[in-house]
């Protein structure tokens, strides 16, 4: 495993992320598969990862309950355990003390070791500011309690709205997470906010690397692309390896759903083994050709919000998979659905968009996902 020096804290490479974890059944609110996820940790500490990262929304509330009772099993001085403010949330009121103390509570720990202000972006900016619920304010003081040993944040902010929240506050953050690979180092101008935060010498951690397995899975072309080249190394770990050439990375985040992946990670982090130049030129000739994509992770924020119950992120990847090559895998893949399931069921609330970190107009591309269906013969 390799490692990486933080503040005379020596942290795994390899985060292990509590979003994506096994699940029983499926669904948005699927109860996590706890005897999976604890065998999937164990062999993960095993192999050398030592950070855990979760948050109140992941697994519809679930994740910090889960990996709370799996690391429990471990010396609470073997592990750091990292969690999140929910504030990428609306809601007319805000305790943050209340708050604070249910997320100790769930993942049973009396500190967390790294705690991040989640997502800032456009929408909830003027909720980490505003003095009557003091939501920073009061982490930075749980931060001085002891409570909080590293405070940070996470966005999907765009680059103005990161510095405006770095005038106010970047004093008291010692990391930030981005979400960045190489699609999104083009697609939204990751690179400008990576430069802009190794200026201001604050370190950062990636999420998304592999792009909620969309850079884990290509054509049969693309994969024997990276073969010829990495013989020996899966479309994955490319990914990974685009994020070991860049000095300013201190953590990178995965979210595995299973042991295949992990194990994969694993033989990607035993040595750091960086893009050369004609590795790079292949991975950029195979991102611009995904450019067309709509830039869904399957992150699930939209199904919370979504009044018609629909599987957003699965229509999403069938629209992306049915606009890029047109056949007859999407089309029956929906009708294999319930019918108010499918995307003609949008109604166009907007509940979705407003909450998607990719600012993605979910209900504009559903409607087009239907017309395209209802313009296919087979259809």
């Amino acid at each position: 495993m390799i490692y990486q020096d933080f503040k005379n804290e020596k942290l795994s490479a390899l985060g292990f992320g509590g979003m994506r974890l096994p699940t029983i059944g499926e669904g948005f609110f699927a109860p996590v598969n706890q005897e999976e996820a604890a065998q999937m940790v164990d062999v993960a500490i095993k192999n050398g990862v030592n950070y855990f990262d979760t948050a109140y929304g992941y697994h519809g509330g679930d994740s910090e309950r889960a990996m709370g009772e799996i690391l429990k099993n471990y010396p609470r001085d073997s592990f750091y355990l990292a969690s999140k403010f929910p504030g990428y949330e609306v809601r007319e009121s805000w305790d943050a003390k209340a708050q604070f103390e249910e997320q100790l509570e769930k993942c049973g720990v009396d500190y967390f070791d790294f705690y991040l202000i989640h997502n800032v972006y456009e929408r909830n900016i003027e909720v980490y500011f505003d003095e009557r619920w003091g939501i920073v304010e009061y982490l930075i003081e749980q931060k001085k309690n002891g409570r909080i040993k590293h405070l940070g944040f996470s966005t999907h902010g765009l680059k103005p709205t990161i510095e405006r929240f770095l005038e106010r506050y970047g004093e008291h953050m010692e990391f930030c997470q981005i979400q960045l690979n190489y699609l999104d180092w083009k697609l939204q101008k990751a690179n400008e906010i990576y430069e802009m935060l190794v200026a201001k010498n604050i370190p950062i951690w990636v999420m998304e690397p592999v792009r909620g397995g969309a850079l884990a899975s290509f054509s049969e072309e693309n994969t024997n692309k990276l073969r010829e080249l990495r013989p020996n190394e899966s479309t994955a770990a490319w990914a990974f390896r685009f994020l070991q050439g860049l000095s300013g990375i201190k953590m990178i985040l995965s979210g595995m759903s299973n042991r295949e992946q992990l194990q994969d990670n694993l033989k990607t982090f035993e040595d750091s083994k960086p893009l050369n130049e004609k590795e790079l030129a292949v991975v950029e000739e195979i991102r611009d050709g995904m450019l067309t994509m709509l830039p869904c992770t399957g992150c699930k924020y939209c199904c919370a919000e979504c009044p018609q119950e629909l599987d957003i992120p699965t229509l999403l990847h069938h629209y992306n998979d049915h606009k890029f090559q047109p056949g007859f895998i999407a089309p029956m893949a929906i009708a294999g659905m319930a019918e108010d399931k499918r995307p003609g069921t949008c109604i166009e609330c907007g509940q979705c968009k407003q909450v998607c970190p990719q600012n993605i107009d979910i209900p504009a591309a559903l409607k087009d996902f239907q017309k395209m269906l209802d313009e296919d013969p087979a259809w």
